[in-house]
């Protein structure tokens, strides 16, 4: 093999294991925490342990691990000042991008998010809470793709990625009453966008965000202990 060829395929191979590792981090099939042994992976995925080693410094840009020198390589547990903090950024991007989507008329993802919200509608109804969250992650992406702004769509990307949302989401709809209030939030900004009410779609966004962020850090736990009581199956209390 050439050294061009082999250039390609570690950049292959080291895409590969970012890809992977980033959706497995972001889904939560590695906790928070874990320690990532660079020879267990490059045996898993069938590579030396360069790729794997230039895959986990990628990570570590993107904020999902932490390489601790003489120490190992951990996925990223963020600190409630970093969740106040990236939350506070997603409250920006998400109140922009209702913003934009106002301003844009009957688009295709309005229908996307009018379907979105009648499933919703009927996961709170039939208490089924991994199925709502799902659809909370698919009304925001909605929103971001409305926007039609690459940059901000890109920022958003990895705000998101750091924030490992798909862990958290469940987190803030365990508290009573916050799935309920959630979708009605998301009625609310989708009726003041299609009414191309732009400034008042953008407050409410926001407002939609910090309650998100209140009912998580509820639900975080506080010096060992749980904040509030352990979240029970389901939409109960909702």
């Amino acid at each position: 093999m050439n050294r061009d060829a082999g250039e390609v395929k570690n950049g292959s191979m080291q895409a590969r294991v970012i890809a992977e590792m980033r959706r497995r981090i972001i889904d939560g099939d590695v906790a928070p925490g874990a320690s990532l042994s660079e020879t267990v992976l490059a045996d898993e995925f069938g590579v030396s342990r360069t790729p794997v080693r230039e895959a986990l410094k990628q990570l570590q840009t993107e904020g999902l691990v932490e390489i601790r020198p003489r120490v190992g390589t951990f996925v990223t547990t963020p600190s409630r000042r970093e969740i106040t903090e990236l939350f506070e950024m997603k409250e920006l991007i998400e109140g922009a991008a209702a913003r934009l989507l106002a301003q844009r008329g009957r688009v295709p993802e309005i229908d996307s998010l009018e379907r979105n919200l009648r499933e919703a509608d009927a996961a709170v109804e039939q208490d089924d809470r991994e199925r709502y969250a799902a659809l909370v992650q698919e009304f925001h992406d909605l929103l971001i793709a409305g926007s039609d702004n690459s940059k901000l769509q890109a920022h958003y990307r990895i705000l998101m990625n750091q924030l490992a949302y798909s862990r958290l989401v469940n987190t803030s709809l365990s508290q009573p009453g916050r799935a309920s209030q959630s979708d009605r939030e998301h009625h609310l900004v989708l009726e003041l966008i299609l009414e191309k009410d732009g400034d008042s779609a953008e407050r409410v966004m926001r407002e939609h965000v910090r309650a998100s962020r209140r009912a998580l850090l509820a639900g975080l736990p506080v010096d060992g202990r749980r904040a509030s009581a352990k979240p029970k199956p389901g939409l109960a209390g909702s």
